[in-house]
């Protein structure tokens, strides 16, 4: 039980310039998304504990929960794709070579860059519609653009990350030059 926990494959780690700025980024936001969520579960206790004690909760606050953990939740995909947190069955790909396992790996890690994109784009798209339809929450009637919109820097950047480790694994795969 003492096991030290698993740490990515250091030639897999975000290095250069351009590595170093898209942790920085992943980490940034994957931070904000906690302290939404810590923020979060504050309000609901208060409110739960206004609500049966004092038959007084916070108003909207379902609506705060919804909009505010939809930003919180789409804040962490980016930090756990660049740092290797992706939950990965090897059970198919065990007695492959290192190449192998690397050239599988680049293309998920494309398809999350792409699937990432996808995200952004509708999601962008999609808040725009609900801003020019002028749609407002129920209770608090806060723009509902606003936190639709705060998903996209997340899904952008599961984006990048997810064509920064394609990359990274086409390089460890021999597939691509090493760049200088």
């Amino acid at each position: 039980m003492s096991e030290p926990l698993a740490v990515a494959d250091e030639a897999l780690l975000p290095t250069g310039p351009l590595g170093r700025a898209l942790r920085l980024a992943c980490q940034a936001l994957a931070m904000a998304g906690s302290l939404v969520f810590v923020a979060i579960v504050a309000m609901s206790v208060v409110s739960i504990t206004g609500r049966k004690l004092f038959a007084h909760p916070v108003a909207g606050d379902v609506e705060m929960l919804q909009m505010c953990a939809a930003f919180a939740a789409a804040s962490f995909f980016a930090w756990c794709h660049l740092s290797g947190g992706d939950v990965k069955v090897d059970f198919f790909t065990a007695r492959l070579s290192p190449r192998a396992v690397h050239g599988l790996d680049a293309l998920g890690s494309l398809l999350v860059a792409l699937f990432g994109a996808l995200l952004a784009w509708r999601t962008a798209s999609g808040a725009w519609m609900v801003k020019e339809a002028g749609e407002h929450s129920m209770l608090l009637d806060w723009p509902l653009w606003i936190p639709q919109m705060a998903m996209v820097p997340g899904f952008g950047l599961l984006a990048l990350a997810g064509a920064y480790r394609a990359g990274q694994h086409l390089r460890a795969a021999g597939l691509v030059g090493v760049a200088a």
